[in-house]
């Protein structure tokens, strides 16, 4: 059994599974008079062919310790973005390929998201708080979006622990 030990949340570090969501004041401007600052476009929703972009709010609750990675799922027909709405710490794993072995975990500070892009495999919301809310960003519309993959127990990745 491996140990995922979580990696501080970076652009850079992300980029192969979606990008990074926090207010960078390179990109952004004031507007309404001075009295907003807009941080814009920071990421963009990819509904795909035949979908539709929707906002939702997940309440997260801790998975049960040691958190033990059993499964990933991936979204092949649209992207999924979460951006907390609490400023706490949470865990983003992802994986270039639906195998143990590939699973990365990131440290998200309670001031970022993500947007995983359409395709890549994760795990599902991991929060470290008894309740967390996120503002959801996905799709909607006709077609398979959800594919789920399972772990044996003995190849099962444990997180270290935050």
């Amino acid at each position: 059994m491996s140990v995922l030990v979580p990696e501080p949340l970076t652009a850079d570090a992300f980029a192969p599974f979606g990008q990074v969501i926090e207010a960078t004041h390179a990109v952004s401007h004031l507007i309404n008079g001075g009295r907003t600052r807009r941080f814009h476009a920071l990421a963009t929703a990819e509904p795909g062919e035949g979908g539709e972009a929707i906002l939702s709010i997940f309440r997260g609750t801790p998975w049960p310790s040691p958190v033990r990675i059993r499964m990933l799922e991936r979204h092949p027909l649209g992207s999924q973005a979460f951006a907390p709405m609490e400023r706490h710490p949470w865990l983003v794993v992802v994986a270039e390929r639906p195998e143990p072995s590939a699973c990365r975990c990131f440290l998200a500070r309670g001031d970022q998201g993500v947007q995983i892009a359409r395709g890549v495999w994760h795990h599902p919301l991991l929060v470290l708080q008894p309740s967390q809310d996120f503002l959801v960003v996905d799709r909607r519309g006709e077609g398979n979006n959800l594919e789920e993959v399972f772990f044996s127990e003995d190849a099962t990745p444990t997180l270290a622990p935050v």
